[in-house]
């Protein structure tokens, strides 16, 4: 399926929130830790969407608290997870809003993962690549244009 092009400086600010069409899946370990059909997108100004899946979309175990937080002025406070499948974790690779401000209420409890650390991460079967940058956790698929926030550069952005 042809997806129309996005450039992510049409996207809104504040963000948006939208439903994904298609089915979500994250591998880790050789695993398929995640996958849904019920995931949501934020689409921010600069940024490629970061994908939120629902607790209920991971298999069990496969996500530990983890330390620390952060804040995000759009959404509210969030917390950390570690992802674990097998042997193997990646610490603070994914993160939630467990009580999100009122236009989030969507996305309570569902975690978004960070693409970098895993094996794959995938929206409609396509392979995405990280967002740039360490902090910020977008998806970028074939049908995303940028230049996107967290490259060399963009901080003042």
């Amino acid at each position: 399926m042809a997806h129309p092009v996005e450039n992510v400086w049409d996207y809104p600010r504040p963000p948006a929130l939208q439903p994904v069409p298609l089915p979500v899946e994250i591998v880790f370990a050789g695993q398929t830790i995640a996958r849904t059909d019920a995931a949501w997108r934020v689409l921010e100004t600069s940024h490629p969407p970061v994908y939120y899946l629902p607790p209920d979309a991971f298999i069990p175990g496969s996500l530990r608290p983890a330390s620390g937080g952060s804040f995000c002025e759009w959404k509210g406070l969030a917390r950390y997870w570690t992802i674990v499948a097998g042997d193997r974790t990646a610490e603070r690779a994914g993160w939630s809003y467990p009580d999100p401000s009122p236009r989030f209420a969507a996305l309570r409890d569902h975690v978004a993962v960070y693409a970098g650390p895993m094996e794959s991460c995938r929206v409609g079967g396509e392979s995405v690549t990280p967002q740039p940058g360490g902090f910020y956790g977008g998806w970028i698929t074939s049908w995303v244009r940028g230049p996107f926030k967290g490259g060399p550069g963009s901080a003042g952005w």
